[in-house]
């Protein structure tokens, strides 16, 4: 069963139903006994990074997620703000992030190759995986998908890299390291592509 943490942040609905025209069995958890029995979570979020984490902080659920994620290695997809609140910390803001990943969230508008451009980056574009990626499978040659965001996860790791995309620079719009996977694209958003990739994660194995 896959939980959809619902912690005041995200399009909870637009996963649910996702997951239901998948025939995938998924949930909505707003508290711990609501993640119980979960063996997929995912973790929305819009919005900025120290309200994240002072929401997901305060609905109860850190702990039991900890236990989930670190604990048993329950695979976890984090979305848009739920894929940078992964890392350990962020330019745009004070508090500390999960830690699941190494990384540190940077600002697109403190990237010279990015002056000029608008900001956020907002619309459909381009991504290329990383060879081999489960994530993506089955979409290695087309994948595009729907973004909408203004700071991106500087991957601490290259080899926790999942796929990159442009935009004034390459930067990582997907990681993973081993049941720990975030994008920071929009799949609920992103039509065929969107749903692939969501029942990647359904059927992935690490």
């Amino acid at each position: 069963m896959i939980a959809i943490v619902d912690y005041g942040l995200g399009n909870v609905l637009a996963f649910s139903n996702m997951f239901k025209r998948l025939n995938i069995e998924a949930s909505v958890a707003r508290s711990p006994d609501e993640l119980t029995g979960a063996d997929r979570i995912i973790l929305p979020g819009v919005g900025a990074f120290d309200h994240a984490m002072e929401l997901l902080q305060a609905s109860g659920m850190r702990e039991s997620l900890d236990e989930l994620v670190i604990g048993r290695k329950v695979p976890v997809l984090g979305v848009c703000v739920g894929m940078q609140i992964l890392a350990e910390s962020s330019d745009e803001g004070r508090l500390p992030g999960l830690g699941w990943i190494d990384g540190r969230v940077r600002a697109f508008d403190g990237v010279p190759q990015v002056e000029g451009l608008p900001l956020p980056h907002m619309g459909w574009n381009d991504v290329q995986p990383t060879r081999g990626e489960q994530l993506f499978a089955g979409m290695e040659e087309d994948a595009r998908f729907y973004f909408l965001h203004s700071f991106f996860f500087d991957d601490a790791r290259p080899g926790h890299s999942a796929a990159t995309a442009s935009y004034g620079i390459d930067f990582c719009c997907a990681v993973r390291s081993g049941n720990v996977l975030g994008v920071q694209f929009h799949p609920e958003k992103s039509h065929h592509w969107g749903s692939r990739l969501l029942q990647n994660f359904a059927e992935l194995t690490c």
